[in-house]
This record gives C-alpha cells, structure tokens and sequence, in this order.
C-alpha cells in the first residue's frame, strides 16, 4: 500500500476525535502515534479535561473489541485479569476472562487502585499476554491500553511504580482549552452529543498494518545514535536517580518513526525526535526529589539543549 493509503486512515481517525475534542491537535497526533508505534499511552491531568472522552472516542473509531475498567482501591487483579471458577455442572474448572482480553483498553483513573491491582497490568502491557493459575494466554493483536490518571496529589490516589510507568510509550497532560476553543466547545456540545455519531473509520487489521507499515520507516543511523546520546545523558544528568531504560530506548525510536509516519513522512528528521522527548522520556527519568513530572520534562529539554543536533540529508 502506498503511503499515502496509510495517512489517508491516521486522518480519518484523527478527524473522528475533532468532531468530539476541540483544539487538542497536538495531543491526538501523540496519541495515534503511540497507538501506531504499537504502545501504550498515559493521561494525566486534572478531572474534567476530556482524558476519559479522548480515549473513548478513540476507541469508538475503530473497529475492534474496547473494554473499560474503572479502577478503585477496592478492585482486585482477577477483575482485570480474569479467574478460574469450578462449574458445578460441568465439573470443571473453567476460565472467565477478564476485560483485558480486547483490542483497546481503557484504564480509566488507573491511579486510584492498589499498587497490587495495578501490577496486574505489568505482564499484559509488556508481552501481550496474560497467566492466570500458571496458564499462559496471549492477547489477540493489536492490544493497546490507554490509561487516564489525575495528578498524584489528588486524594484517594496511589502513584504509579517506575516499572509500570517504563510501560507506557508516552505520558502526556491534556491541559485546560483556551477561551477560544472552550466556546467552540461549548456551542458543539449545547444541544447534541457529538460522540453519540461517532462511528468506527478503520479496522483493527488497518490497524495491524499502520503498525508494520511504522516499522518500515526509515531512520538514519546519525539519528539513530543521536537517540542513543540523548538516552546516555538521562542516566549522567547530575539531578538523575535514575535514566531511561533501554527499553526506553527501542520506546523512543518507534515512536519517532510512528511519528514521521502520521506526517507523512517515510523517513525521520531531528523535529521528530525534539517532538517526542519528553513524552517519552520524562516519565521514566527519577530526580533527586521523587518523580516529579514538571521538573523530568525541564530536565529532558535541558538535556536536548547539550547534545548536538545533528545535519545530514535523512532521507534513504
């Protein structure tokens, strides 16, 4: 399929969530782009700006199985996961799966559970699989979770482990809408709900191809160890506990070709990589001070602004 097909369905997609999500642009091209690179995405910020909305509307223009689970402190991991129960007329025991058996998940206000419920997720959102009782079932593709969180200062909130947030492909804040877009908003929203005529643009085996489509794209190896430098820095920088993974890093580079890829580009350039950085690197940077979202994004950019950028032809 040429390019331009693939673009053509990220668009479609994008122009879906418009007609719900004002003025919020930027935000969706990181989302379709963690969504292509085969990721996952965190949401945080405040209750009420549109996190919950965002996701389902994303859902709702594609054509595959959603599940949504709202998370509680009193939610345990099997309601996630799913159980084994003895059936009394068949007498046996046989598996109930849980809601993240699906495409897209949507784990709504995901901070408020137990640390213990939230770890359920671990094993899923890495391998695409799922052990219950010591069984292994994997997960049909594509999987893609998109969670929502409010701030950890919230009441009623536990902060998510570093070994859950390395999961996610990126972190990013909704934010409040200017004065101009709230009035769009508002005058959207004053006698119908948009998302009610949402309907599904692209198939889950659309999907499966932006995602092998993203792999393809090409990045050259100057950008490729300009990545490795600004990954190296994060575990030098001096206000750093802890640096990005190399996880992170392999995050970090589908996420660039994803990106070139929703810009209809075959090919990545260094706007891509400044584009991306921080979020998808913040979040798995540890300051001195705990794991402070404002100051990890301050110190990803201070880290941009040491390592050079590089000047080279970038296409193939």
């Amino acid at each position: 399929m040429d390019i331009d097909q693939y673009v053509k369905q990220i668009a479609a997609i994008k122009a879906n969530i418009e007609r719900v999500i004002v003025g919020k642009s930027g935000v969706i091209d990181k989302i379709l782009t963690a969504l292509v690179a085969g990721g996952h995405v965190l949401l945080e910020d405040v209750p009420g700006t549109g996190k919950t909305m965002m996701a389902k509307t994303l859902a709702k223009s594609v054509d595959a199985e959603f599940s949504r689970i709202q998370f509680t402190p009193d939610l345990l991991p099997s309601d996630i996961t799913g159980l084994n129960y003895y059936n009394q007329k068949e007498g046996e025991f046989i598996f109930r799966k849980g809601p993240v058996f699906c495409n897209i998940l949507l784990a709504d206000e995901i901070n408020r559970a137990t640390p213990r419920t939230q770890s359920s997720l671990l094993e899923c959102m890495e391998e695409k699989q799922i052990t219950v009782d010591g069984e292994t079932r994997i997960l049909e593709q594509p999987f893609f979770v998109i969670a929502t969180q409010n701030p950890v200062e919230t009441a009623g909130t536990f902060p998510l482990p570093e070994a859950q947030l390395d999961r996610f492909l990126m972190q990013i804040s909704m934010g409040f809408p200017k004065k101009e877009e709230e009035l769009q908003m508002v005058n959207r929203f004053i006698r119908d709900n948009p998302f009610t005529e949402v309907v599904p643009v692209v198939k889950k085996e659309d999907l499966l191809e932006l995602q092998k489509k993203c792999k393809e794209i090409y990045i050259h190896p100057v950008l490729l160890d300009y990545i490795v430098r600004i990954v190296e820095e994060t575990r030098i920088f001096k206000a750093a506990i802890l640096g990005v993974s190399p996880r992170g890093t392999l995050a970090f580079l589908r996420a660039v070709q994803a990106y070139a890829l929703i810009q209809g580009r075959e090919y990545v350039v260094p706007e891509d990589i400044h584009e991306l950085a921080v979020p998808v690197l913040a979040h798995r940077i540890v300051l001195q001070g705990g794991m402070l979202g404002g100051k990890s994004a301050a110190a990803v950019k201070q880290i941009l602004s040491m390592v050079s950028v590089p000047t080279e032809e970038w296409k193939r």
